[in-house]
């Protein structure tokens, strides 16, 4: 845990208990802060108790005495409206935060030194937060990895000079942080998201800006035009001794990092391309296939040779890196067949990574459909060999299939597999690939995708480990 001592001895007001909250709560009282609780919702209310937490009511709280309240991410701070807290504390003059700007405000009381690498980007960044923590680890640093991948912040041990913070940031949490000023900033990319929170898509690029604005290595996207412009104002703007580098998957860059040949590359600026450094090697990552994943590369090689790794550490790193649950997962093979689960991939965008990663696709496809279906995805059908379609979503994803790719319905995912399996096994292709990628939510079936994604794992693996599949060799 890292205490919150900036707030000793003081009132503060917090809203919203579940994990986050929770562990922020923690943390005050730790640090010696006087801490009045609350949610609106039982549950939450309940949970703090069993952790001897006493809620209090803050619509009948005096916001005078607070010294700020710490909101959870999760509660609207400006749109589609300001929650009843946070009006109660702007009438009051309180100031507004969350639990990131509370470890930052400890990193600069209590070691101002201390490595702390910020992610933030519309897609990518838990990959990305996570490779470069498990890059860090392989070459023997002490890693702490959190915020909004896994572990709360402030349930990690607390900043020191040799130990180093890789913390992944939502646009929501970067809006509840003022002081945000880590030592390597990250900006992956932009694309419209979270509108409905932020107003505009100005508003959400301005609030994604403020990570690398605010960093002494900042590492900024080229590849869309929003992450583009953000470094061109960077670069405008830069404070002294600030040091800005362009980083891109989609093409060779006169300087800055990028990826060329499925090589990890960098090339200082006024340096020419005989003088460019490799720091790794993606042929053979097979975590880190796909497009998508290499632009994760670029940014993880660029953030560990900041960190002082050498290009043989980086290298090791980006070929070890077992991949994240759910997010294009190789859970097993079964002959030639390689099993995928793509849980994660909820909507049509996100299925698209996956079928551009692969060929000779078994592909299980299905649950509860997001506006537009599988229609954006007709350009890679050629790509996929069948089609095995589960859940509510069956039959309109069969009426886009129809005449494209062959397709069975199968209803669940426990036959989608086995039907899936046994085709691929039969078929031709030199490394067939049962994909789960659904183009879906999970709620028809499942209570969230990581529910489905680890109900395949287990059906994979007792597919491949314990039953013959027909044409392979058990």
């Amino acid at each position: 845990m890292t205490p919150a001592t900036t707030f000793s001895e003081r009132r503060v007001a917090l809203f919203g208990l579940g994990g986050s909250g929770l562990s922020t709560a923690r943390a005050l009282i730790a640090g010696g802060a006087r801490v009045a609780a609350w949610d609106d919702g039982e549950a939450g209310r309940a949970k703090a108790r069993e952790q001897g937490i006493e809620p209090v009511d803050l619509s009948a709280a005096d916001w005078s005495a607070f010294s700020a309240l710490v909101l959870s991410p999760g509660v609207p701070l400006t749109h589609p409206q300001p929650h009843w807290t946070v009006a109660r504390a702007r009438a009051a003059g309180v100031e507004i935060i969350g639990d990131i700007e509370l470890f930052c405000r400890e990193r600069a009381r209590h070691a101002p030194g201390a490595p702390f690498i910020a992610i933030t980007g519309t897609n990518g960044k838990s990959t990305t937060t996570a490779l470069i923590a498990h890059i860090l680890r392989g070459a023997g640093k002490d890693v702490q990895l959190g915020g909004n991948i896994g572990t709360p912040i402030l349930d990690l041990e607390p900043p020191s000079e040799g130990r180093i913070h890789v913390i992944e940031c939502s646009s929501f949490q970067i809006d509840l942080t003022p002081s945000l000023a880590p030592s390597i900033g990250i900006l992956i990319n932009l694309t419209p998201d979270h509108i409905d929170r932020h107003g505009t898509m100005d508003d959400y690029a301005a609030v994604k800006q403020r990570l690398v604005a605010g960093a002494d290595v900042a590492l900024v996207g080229v590849d869309d035009s929003f992450s583009h412009a953000i470094g061109a104002r960077l670069i405008a703007a830069r404070r002294e001794g600030q040091r800005i580098y362009p980083v891109s998957a989609a093409r060779a860059l006169d300087w800055g990092f990028f990826i060329d040949d499925r090589k990890a590359l960098y090339r200082e600026a006024g340096h020419g391309p005989e003088e460019t450094e490799t720091l790794g090697d993606l042929e053979g990552a097979r975590a880190l296939r796909g497009a998508h994943n290499a632009q994760n590369a670029a940014f993880a090689a660029a953030a560990a040779w900041h960190c002082g790794l050498s290009g043989e550490e980086i290298a090791r790193g980006l070929l070890t890196y077992p991949g994240l649950p759910h997010r294009m997962e190789e859970v097993g093979r079964r002959g030639r067949t390689v099993f995928v689960n793509d849980s994660k991939a909820t909507n049509a965008d996100a299925a698209e990574k996956a079928l551009l990663s692969y060929d000779d696709i078994f592909w299980i496809a299905g649950g509860k459909a997001k506006e537009g279906g599988i229609e954006p995805l007709r350009a890679l059908f050629p790509r996929v060999a069948k089609a095995y379609l589960i859940g509510a979503a069956a039959q309109d994803f069969a009426s886009t299939l129809e005449g494209a790719v062959a397709y069975e319905h199968c209803g669940t995912l426990d036959v989608a597999i086995a039907r899936a399996a046994e085709d691929a096994a039969l078929s031709d292709a030199r490394e067939p690939v049962v994909l789960l990628s659904p183009a879906c939510a999970s709620y028809d079936q499942f209570a969230n995708f990581e529910a489905r994604g680890d109900a395949f794992r287990l059906l994979a693996r007792e597919l491949y480990a314990h039953a013959p599949i027909a044409g392979e060799t058990p």
